[in-house]
């Protein structure tokens, strides 16, 4: 049996595979607790929703130290500004995950003082669907997320400067609108 019979394993394996799962097995989560999707948040580092397995056991307050902003609840128009200079401040590679519909879409909330989606200022990696969304559902994001690192989906995005085939975009106001992002939309877990 010669080494190339072997499947990957700790002495076979590429240094990528083991850079992916070193940032898949130790994302740092940046809290961004707006309203009542905090509390589900909250409670999914508690014993029963224990994510210390998965890595993630301290939420970060300083943002130089966290790669994985969740934004729990709406944002308001004055608090994007604060939101994006967070995103900023955090270290590379850093990923988001929008926790609830009014963090998503604006939710009920359809008025000029609520951004109508954190992805216009920011780019979402995974959206957790619900009002407020369960921590089981925040779990399966975060297990979205990690799959997502893992096979490297992240680090390949396509961006419409890259690939001249992509159809042209329509035009959008200026202010906080950024492209569209890249990312994947959970259902609720069964």
């Amino acid at each position: 049996m010669g080494l190339e019979d072997l499947q990957h394993n700790f002495l076979t394996g590429r240094l990528e595979d083991l850079v992916k799962w070193a940032r898949r097995n130790s994302v740092w989560p940046a809290t961004f607790g707006l309203a009542c999707c905090a509390i589900e948040m909250m409670s999914l580092g508690a014993a029963d929703f224990d994510i210390s397995r998965l890595g993630m056991e301290v939420f970060r307050a300083s943002p130089r130290q966290a790669d994985l902003m969740i934004v729990a609840g709406r944002v308001s128009q004055k608090m994007a500004p604060v939101l994006r200079q967070v995103y900023d401040q955090m270290m590379e590679p850093k990923w988001v995950i929008s926790m609830g519909v009014c963090a998503s879409t604006g939710g009920m909330f359809n008025n000029y003082a609520i951004v109508q989606g954190v992805d216009q200022i920011v780019p979402v990696d995974v959206y957790a669907p619900g009002c407020p969304p369960s921590p089981e559902t925040l779990l399966h994001a975060i297990l979205t997320l990690h799959e997502k690192i893992r096979s490297g989906e992240i680090t390949r995005r396509p961006r419409a400067e890259q690939s001249g085939s992509e159809p042209a975009r329509p035009e959008r106001p200026a202010g906080w609108l950024l492209e569209d992002p890249d990312a994947l939309r959970v259902g609720t877990p069964r």
